[in-house]
């Protein structure tokens, strides 16, 4: 897995989209986002925030991120997160695999 500046993951080589949610704001953001949860295995998330921002943490570490507009999170594949939001923002969330599909 590569890193990118200051430490952020990045999406392994190959991956490619197959699937996206639909965009959320603050109002319509669904509760299973804001509790731990994670991807499937083989499966990587791109959180992308359009508008606004949230906070982005991993539930091992504690880690937290604060993604402003135009910022992006990897999600790697059953990693514990969780999304914070405290005011307005709107975001999706696109998800890839390596090689085909």
């Amino acid at each position: 897995m590569s890193r990118g500046p200051a430490g952020s993951v990045l999406l392994p080589d190959g991956s490619r989209p197959y699937k996206r949610t639909p965009v959320f704001t603050e109002s319509t953001v669904p509760a299973a986002l804001r509790a731990d949860h994670s991807t499937k295995a083989g499966v990587w998330g791109l959180l992308q925030v359009n508008a606004g921002s949230l906070t982005y943490v991993v539930a091992e570490t504690g880690e937290e991120t604060v993604l402003d507009a135009g910022a992006s999170a990897v999600i790697r594949p059953q990693e514990r997160h969780r999304v914070v939001i405290d005011g307005p923002v709107e975001f999706f969330v696109e998800f890839h695999r390596v090689g085909g599909g």
